[in-house]
């Protein structure tokens, strides 16, 4: 049978969720359906649910893979593992502390548009409060305006929170801006012409860099709130905080170096470098402080 529509899912430490994820699939994608879950090492029960639900989840889609790593290699490098396997025409990545509603009518949404390479629904908190899912993509001077507070002090003004879309009640469409992660339809024609995910982004960032490439090389990333998600937002993240920040800090860095065309670019992202790594550290014994309290 002919596999129109695969899912890729990282999983790690995700017992909590995933069962809750994987249902909500059932019940949404009534097209012939490919997932695969790549775990990234998990310490609690996750494989053990994977595993004993195995038979049923694999009579409920089209096929169900899972990718067992003895390591933890990270989220970017799960994803391609993931997307090394996918058959589909059309491939989503969602997070596993996603619940799909309804019908995934994003597909037709999609596929009605030969332009859109990426798009992405609206997400809501689980009690039904729309979440901040979008963002620009973000410029060296945003950093700036983040750690000197002025985009906190002026939360609502585009001009000193431009990156970080304040302006934007996520109640409308938008187009080429960078949706969360959580949840990214896309088509395999896409992942032909613009590769995977970028490995020297192992948690942050690949998601920002893959929706800019998409839309260098043409395409529209759309958002659409005609369709939500829940997401029970960052998880996955908040099992090693002090890790993501480090990790979140070098891949801005990084983020910046692949958007370097100029010497004044290339300077503004060493200058961003020093802001973060002055930043770095107060913000981790904040969060040791807030952990420990």
């Amino acid at each position: 049978m002919q596999i129109e529509l695969s899912v890729v899912i990282v999983t790690y430490n995700s017992s909590s969720y995933i069962l809750d994820c994987l249902c909500s699939l059932v019940q949404s994608c009534h097209v012939s359906t490919q997932v695969v879950i790549v775990d990234n090492a998990s310490t609690d029960a996750t494989l053990d649910i994977l595993y004993s639900h195995q038979n049923a989840f694999a009579l409920s889609f089209t096929q169900f893979t899972i990718i067992a790593s003895p390591v933890n290699k990270g989220y970017t490098r799960g994803i391609n593992e993931g997307l090394r396997c996918v058959q589909g025409q059309s491939v989503l990545l969602l997070n596993p502390d996603v619940r799909v509603t309804g019908d995934l009518n994003l597909l037709m949404q999609m596929l009605d548009d030969p332009k859109i390479g990426i798009i992405a629904p609206q997400l809501r908190f689980p009690d039904g409060s729309v979440q901040a899912s979008c963002r620009r993509f973000p410029r060296r001077r945003d950093v700036f305006l983040e750690c000197l507070g002025f985009s906190s002090f002026f939360r609502a003004n585009r001009i000193f929170n431009h990156w970080k879309m304040p302006d934007f009640d996520h109640l409308t469409e938008y187009l080429n801006c960078q949706p969360q992660g959580a949840f990214l339809l896309t088509r395999k024609a896409v992942i032909r012409k613009i590769g995977m995910l970028d490995e020297r982004f192992p948690m942050f960032f690949s998601d920002v860099d893959w929706c800019q490439r998409v839309i260098n090389a043409g395409y529209i990333v759309k958002f659409t709130p005609r369709t939500w998600m829940i997401h029970s937002k960052g998880q996955s993240i908040s099992q090693r905080r002090l890790e993501m920040i480090i990790s979140s800090h070098r891949s801005f860095v990084t983020y910046f170096h692949k958007q370097e065309h100029r010497l004044w670019h290339k300077i503004g992202t060493h200058l961003v470098f020093v802001v973060l790594l002055i930043g770095t550290l107060p913000r981790l014994l904040f969060t040791m402080l807030r952990e420990n309290s």
